[in-house]
């Protein structure tokens, strides 16, 4: 169900935010008319747009999923928008009780909701304020170094953010500096926009939609995509349509009028 649930102290209700018009289309209530305006403009081409949302979530959870099963207890959700359950410690609590993630966004509003959202729960699941275009000053927190040890290994979920970043913002750079940080063993995870086999039309209505927000739409090649992965091993199949990544169900789909293709990769 979506509302306006009312603007909390210092929230810009006059420009769109990403991870309000993302919440928009997961059906979640922490929106306002000008995400939900900017939303229905994506929306009014990709007429399947929340189900790409819902693949694209669902992709979140098979790879958190995967990450706890195989031995990850500490995760950084960077640019995680607000948690729409089941989220990242809730899954990965199903798997480790006693699972530590930071979540991480860079819209103070949404920052306060997490926190309201998050403040039931122990210290080891916490949200800070962070911009991944300075991934240093993520990496630095030191709220996030309280939860986070990058002498283990580490789970980093890059998902449905890094297509927020221009070239000129350097997303390999915000992706390399948590690479290099984290121990061998560690994962990550990302799930990104791209302009293969993606009607032209379907791009330019989706870039002027977020023109409108607080950050713009960059679709990539897949072989853009991938160099984000350097210096990873991508676990198999490899980079594919968010749908597709280890689920359940083999069988042929359609493919959507807006693709999201999402891999995860383990440093050696």
């Amino acid at each position: 169900m979506t509302g306006d649930p009312g603007p909390k102290p210092g929230a810009d209700i006059t420009t769109a935010s990403p991870a309000r018009m993302y919440d928009y289309y997961l059906g979640g209530s922490h929106n306002y008319e000008v995400d939900r305006d900017a939303a229905r403009k994506a929306l009014s081409v990709v007429p399947h747009g929340q189900e790409v949302a819902r693949a694209n979530r669902c992709f979140l959870v098979r790879a958190v999923d995967y990450l706890a099963r195989n031995g990850i207890d500490q995760f950084i959700d960077v640019g995680a928008g607000i948690p729409t359950s089941p989220n990242v410690h809730e899954v990965a609590r199903s798997v480790i009780r006693d699972a530590r993630v930071v979540y991480v966004d860079n819209d103070m509003d949404v920052t306060i909701q997490n926190r309201e959202l998050l403040s039931g729960v122990d210290d080891n699941v916490r949200a800070i304020y962070g911009d991944i275009r300075y991934p240093l000053n993520i990496a630095n927190d030191e709220a996030l170094r309280q939860v986070i040890d990058f002498s283990r290994p580490v789970g980093v979920l890059f998902v449905a953010i890094l297509h927020f970043l221009t070239n000129g913002d350097d997303p390999y750079n915000s992706v390399n500096v948590f690479t290099h940080r984290a121990s061998p063993g560690s994962y990550v995870a990302m799930s990104h926009i791209t302009s293969e086999d993606t009607n032209p039309k379907v791009m330019s209505t989706i870039r002027r939609a977020y023109e409108r927000a607080s950050a713009p739409a960059v679709f990539r090649t897949k072989k853009e995509i991938e160099v984000l992965f350097n210096g990873l091993e991508l676990i198999r199949p490899g980079l594919v349509e968010v749908s597709e990544w280890r689920r359940s169900n083999s069988g042929q789909q359609n493919p959507p009028a807006l693709r999201f293709l999402g891999g995860v990769g383990r440093k050696i």
